[in-house]
């Protein structure tokens, strides 16, 4: 069973969480996402694990738990329908989804905020 397990520690290493989960079943692999670009931990990671009655008893008793002063969220990780994913690639078009706003709006805009000092 894969799971997701959220609101980690930034500070936390793949083989401490390796070892939480290691208190109720053999597991497979252990993968803290981090950025591309910076290499820091975004704060979620997978656990996959055989066994799936193991699997539940670590969700079932990690959900909530306290890991370094943060409550970590842990659950079934369900895969997203193909449809829901979001393409990044086009993402500056100034669309209503969120991304970086019309095209030419890099100089200034109509909040009076001029420059943006090439935040972007």
């Amino acid at each position: 069973m894969n799971i997701f397990v959220g609101s980690l520690p930034f500070s936390i290493e793949e083989a401490d969480l390796r070892e939480s989960f290691e208190a109720y079943g053999a597991v497979d692999s252990v993968k803290i996402i981090t950025d591309k670009f910076t290499g820091r931990s975004k704060g979620f990671g997978f656990v996959e694990m055989t066994n799936d009655d193991e699997a539940q008893k670590a969700i079932d008793e990690l959900n909530g738990a306290t890991v370094q002063g943060r409550a970590i969220v842990v659950n079934k990780s369900e895969p997203k329908p193909e449809g829901e994913r979001r393409s990044f690639n086009n993402s500056r078009g100034g669309d209503s989804r969120g991304g970086y706003g019309g095209g030419n709006s890099r100089g200034g805009d109509n909040r009076g905020g001029g420059d943006r000092g090439g935040r972007y």
